[in-house]
């Protein structure tokens, strides 16, 4: 309820109005049984045909009040929970948004997109209902049995009997369905995940033949969340006809007392038949009322899942006070003696790692799978914060820096190439939205990507589809290659961006890269020694220390793992002449 009454916070106009209009609902239901009442014992019984046709119009006023309460009712219900379902995944994104990798693991991709949309309709579906109805059967439940009482006090006895069996009900099916909801949520995310991994890995699926098998893990991940569905529905569905039984026993009962009243004249029909509109609209609205507190323990399971999202503090944030940089410090990155581990691990993953990188040199990063190379690059643009030590850009550590303004000096073209969905040029903009067509074009010849663009039917309008499938490999590290040239950055990082190229490409590219990248910091993480061998210090990573740090030739003397990966990819012409 807190996470609800924080967003209804929102709308209190439309709150008030809402409140108003439930009113308007509950003087129809109630007003008209006791004019009715009037109408049988006075204006019948004394024939007085006037009386019958001022009542009548005094209820068609009435009904007329409350059909305007009822659509300003069920208009303001809808405004006010699509409203709060908007805000409340407005809030989940731009959390997101600030999440570093560390919270993305802790949630899980899959788990994120079913609190943003299932968990959020969730709380949609509550809030209407409990707008209409947590409001609303209060008020009809205290003045329907007022009501009872002054027609009947007898018969209102028996109504107040059945009160403790419902209230009993509602707690024992809150207790069972709270798990039951848990169980479902998470049988979701489940599937959820398995449907992502089928739909991105099909190709890895079909070439190792494995339908078959997929389809068996997410059809038992359907039937989990079908069987927790089907529980709870049955759940719910039980409490009607139980309700319902008891209101029938108790109108039996209510009948059989009231006709023992009637002929001893301690009762008038008048006042039998407002008895029973008012026990049915008390009885109905304590069914309502109880449904509200069925829905709650799932509602309330959704709001957790969304709790924790927004309650969340990201480990990597800006600071309080973020620093200006030295304007002579301009274009250098320094690592110092730098230590880390990953939050959820035990082992630092990068031991003592310490380098300087300055304005206009080349410096890579070569080693074994799982050396830390990619790791090291991440905590430049603070993907990650270093356990240990510091990283510094243009003099000053990475974490006084404002993210937006640390960011904002980095082209980073990470290890898997990622398009958006849109046509190539929205995409090579995303790093500079008013870039003009023509730094398209140069960036594009410089990351070799100019001339399939232009083989392409609409050239740089050209779409490209969702998870970027109407382009290679190849194509989409050109395009995100020389989206990062656009934006002109400080320091370029390449994270191992050439390996879907060829030999060819690839050298003509870094060619074609090293005029626009004389006055910037470029790093290059690689697994082709042919890639790096022109820089100016590579640095050599194995278990996540430095083995090896100099230029090629040096290394190929001094570093025994460098020589050894040079070895296997160059031939002995090569290893000593290159």
């Amino acid at each position: 309820m807190k996470l609800i009454c924080h967003y209804l916070k929102r709308y209190k106009k439309l709150f008030i109005l809402n409140v108003i209009s439930v009113f308007g609902f509950a003087l129809v239901e109630l007003g008209i049984p006791t004019i009715v009442a009037d109408m049988i014992d006075v204006g019948i019984q004394n024939q007085d045909t006037g009386y019958l046709y001022r009542m009548g119009g005094l209820i068609a006023l009435i009904s007329v009040i409350g059909v305007s309460g009822t659509v300003l009712l069920g208009y303001c219900c809808a405004k006010i929970s699509t409203n709060i379902t908007r805000d409340m995944r407005t809030d989940i994104f731009h959390k997101a948004q600030q999440f570093s990798h560390s919270e993305f693991n802790q949630f899980g991709i899959s788990s994120m997109i079913t609190r943003t949309n299932n968990d959020a309709y969730q709380i949609q579906m509550f809030v209407n209902v409990i707008l209409r109805t947590a409001l609303m059967t209060p008020v009809m439940i205290i003045v329907s049995f007022v009501m009872t009482m002054r027609s009947s006090f007898i018969l209102s006895l028996i109504v107040l009997a059945t009160i403790p069996l419902i209230i009993l009900g509602v707690v024992l099916v809150a207790r069972i369905s709270k798990p039951l909801s848990e169980n479902q949520q998470a049988s979701l995310d489940l599937l959820n995940r398995i449907s992502r991994e089928n739909l991105t890995g099909i190709r890895v699926i079909r070439a190792f033949n494995n339908d078959a098998e997929e389809t068996k893990r997410f059809e038992k991940a359907n039937s989990d969340f079908m069987n927790y569905s089907k529980k709870l529905f049955k759940l719910m569905m039980l409490t009607s006809p139980i309700f319902f039984l008891l209101m029938n026993i108790a109108a039996l009962a209510i009948y059989w007392v009231a006709t023992n009243m009637i002929n001893a004249g301690n009762l008038q029909v008048g006042q039998l038949v407002a008895f029973l509109d008012y026990l049915f609209h008390a009885m109905f609205s304590v069914m309502l009322f109880c449904s509200v507190f069925m829905m709650y323990p799932r509602a309330a399971v959704s709001a957790r899942r969304i709790e924790a999202v927004l309650e969340c503090e990201p480990l990597i944030h800006d600071p309080k006070a973020p620093v200006i940089p030295e304007p002579s410090k301009q274009g250098e990155v320094v690592f110092d003696h730098v230590t880390f581990a990953y939050p959820d691990g035990e082992e630092a993953v990068l031991k003592d790692i310490s380098f300087t990188a300055r304005k206009g040199e080349t410096i890579a990063f070569i080693g074994s799978t799982g050396s830390g190379k990619s790791t090291l690059i991440n905590l430049i643009p603070r993907f990650y914060d270093v356990s240990e030590g510091s990283v510094r850009v243009d003099g000053m550590d990475v974490r006084q820096y404002d993210l937006a303004t640390l960011r904002s000096k980095i082209g980073f073209i990470s290890q898997k190439a990622f398009l958006f969905t849109g046509s190539i040029a929205d995409n090579l903009r995303y790093g500079k939205k008013d870039a003009s067509l023509a730094e398209l074009e140069e960036a594009c010849k410089i990351a070799q990507a100019y001339d399939f663009i232009m083989d392409k039917p609409h050239g740089f309008d050209e779409m490209i589809t969702e998870g970027s499938t109407n382009m290679s490999g190849g194509q989409k590290q050109r395009l995100s290659i020389a989206r990062a040239l656009v934006k002109k950055p400080e320091i370029y990082i390449f994270d191992d961006s050439f390996s879907a190229l060829d030999f060819k490409t690839d050298a003509t590219l870094r060619k074609a890269l090293k005029p626009v990248t004389q006055n910037a910091v470029v790093m290059v993480v690689a697994q082709r020694i042919s890639t790096i061998m022109d820089a100016d210090q590579i640095i050599v990573l194995n278990e996540g220390h430095v083995v090896g740090h100099g230029k090629h030739q040096e290394l190929l003397k001094n570093c025994p793992i460098y020589y050894e990966i040079a070895a296997s990819q160059l031939s002995e012409e090569e290893l000593h002449y290159a």
